[in-house]
């Protein structure tokens, strides 16, 4: 092997920042998923947390982000044996009979996080979403089997957790990699700046732009509501029925609070108790007339 293709298969794991699926706003292949199928979610995992770290990396350029998101693609796919995490995921894709499509379509998200600093308008960041969320719940639905006919709800909410995630970290988004998900659009319609986003504390005028925002993935979340009776697996219903009462507080807080100076983030014990309540909400939905799902076209 040359020098040149020794650099190429390198390990992305020195790349990393230390996040677990266990610091997310949202369960990961808990125990409510049934055991044969929290390992391939986690394998799915990793690959994305590696592709994230490395396109949120501080220190690298745009063009050694891609680089490696590149090295980290052709792995995935076979063309290289370098990152452990790739091949991983390589492998159970295989034993699953799966395609690689979720993972490569969520790695061209990743390239835009390197490549593209602002967004537009509202379809804008959907669009973005449309690579950087929607096909987790895709990938996770298609683990378990589901009907495609389930997508659009998982989009939907899908959609919502990144967007609650980007108006969280919105400070720290800007600050530390002049990274903004907040539509430029809205923030000139309510008065507000980039630029204030780089302060300690909202001005009202963004207060209001991002309280709205947040409202809006409150109407995501409503557009995927029927989704934890939908699918046929059960564990997987009352996961997701855990996600989305998270997913909903978390867009509450961010609707009262001021995210740059004020905590919008769910402490441990209030998420037990929230995840118990929707739980027992999931369990009772499913006890009721379930939504017909059709198979579609391919499945």
């Amino acid at each position: 092997m040359t020098g040149a293709q020794g650099a190429r298969r390198e390990t992305h794991s020195g790349w990393r920042s230390g996040k677990t699926h266990r610091d997310e706003n949202f369960p990961v292949a808990s125990r409510l998923i049934s055991a044969r199928h929290r390992a391939p979610i986690l394998a799915f995992y990793e690959f994305v947390r590696t592709a994230d770290d490395i396109a949120d990396h501080a220190t690298l350029t745009a063009e050694q982000k891609v680089e490696k998101l590149d090295t980290l693609e052709a792995d995935l796919i076979g063309s290289g044996d370098g990152d452990p995490v790739a091949v991983t995921l390589r492998r159970v894709l295989a034993e699953r009979g799966l395609s690689p499509r979720h993972a490569q379509d969520l790695l061209k998200a990743f390239r835009l996080d390197a490549t593209k600093l602002r967004y537009t308008d509202w379809d804008d960041l959907i669009g973005y979403c449309a690579y950087s969320a929607m096909p987790v719940g895709r990938y996770v639905l298609d683990v378990h089997g589901e009907s495609r006919s389930t997508w659009p709800a998982s989009d939907a909410i899908c959609a919502a957790l990144q967007i609650n995630n980007h108006l969280q970290d919105c400070g720290n988004d800007y600050r530390d990699l002049n990274r903004v998900y907040v539509p430029l659009d809205a923030l000139t319609a309510h008065g507000a700046s980039v630029e204030q986003l780089g302060a300690e504390k909202s001005t009202p005028q963004l207060r209001a732009c991002l309280s709205d925002l947040a409202k809006r993935t409150k109407a995501l979340l409503h557009e995927g509501d029927a989704l934890s009776v939908m699918v046929e697996d059960r564990r997987l219903g009352l996961e997701i029925a855990v996600i989305q009462a998270f997913a909903d507080r978390i867009a509450d807080l961010l609707i009262a609070r001021d995210p740059l100076s004020e905590r919008v983030h769910l402490g441990k014990p209030g998420m037990a108790g929230i995840a118990l309540a929707a739980v027992v909400r999931g369990m009772l939905r499913r006890l009721g007339p379930r939504p017909s799902v059709a198979a579609q076209p391919g499945e």
